[in-house]
């Protein structure tokens, strides 16, 4: 199942380097100049950066998407330094 979301943010290029330096150290990672991506076991998850918010892909091969949602969330909100709301759409 996948799972995205847009958080509200001017820094997004910012945090999503921060995250791709937190976990390129236990994850493969890649980035090119429109976006990161997390090669995680069981899931990839995509930031991209635009000028008013940061889109997430996470593409999940398990059913328990919640639990990974919360993962990325937590640790973008540590990254940014401040906490998001937000609403993850399922496909």
């Amino acid at each position: 199942m996948n799972s995205t979301t847009q958080i509200t943010t001017h820094d997004g290029k910012r945090i999503s380097k921060r995250l791709l330096n937190h976990w390129k150290h236990k994850f493969e990672v890649s980035e090119t100049k429109q976006y990161s991506k997390i090669f995680m076991p069981t899931a990839k998850v995509t930031l991209t950066p635009q000028e008013q918010h940061l889109v997430v892909l996470i593409e999940n091969q398990q059913e328990d998407v919640d639990r990974l949602e919360q993962v990325v969330i937590d640790h973008l909100n540590r990254m940014a330094q401040q906490e998001f709301i937000v609403e993850w759409q399922h496909h």
